[in-house]
């Protein structure tokens, strides 16, 4: 597949950060923790300060009321962006379903 080069610089940028949507989401030791759905952008900055995943592992989120409906990573547990998105081990970090406040940055 070819790259999309019919708008450049402008749009370099969101393409990037579009083109991470649908890209698998693994944690830095293997385990898939879900698919991107979509990119938060801190309006302010026009930085990506998360990302939004659906189409969760099961085994990851099974207890916890949090992957019912998706969650919001913060974009600074990104490790690597390639084929796939790495990010930091979270699996202990969503034990309790109260921190979907915590988690949605």
């Amino acid at each position: 597949m070819g790259r999309r080069d019919n708008h450049h610089d402008m749009d370099s940028e969101a393409d990037e950060i579009t083109s991470l949507v649908g890209r698998e989401v693994y944690s830095n030791n293997g385990v898939f923790v879900g698919e991107v759905e979509d990119v938060r952008l801190d309006l302010d900055t026009e930085v990506v300060n998360g990302l939004a995943l659906s189409e969760l592992n099961p085994q990851l989120f099974a207890d916890t009321e949090t992957g019912k409906k998706g969650v919001i990573v913060p974009y600074r547990w990104v490790r690597a962006v390639g084929d796939v998105v790495l990010i930091n081990d979270i699996v202990e970090r969503y034990e309790s379903p109260d921190e979907d406040t915590e988690v949605a940055v």
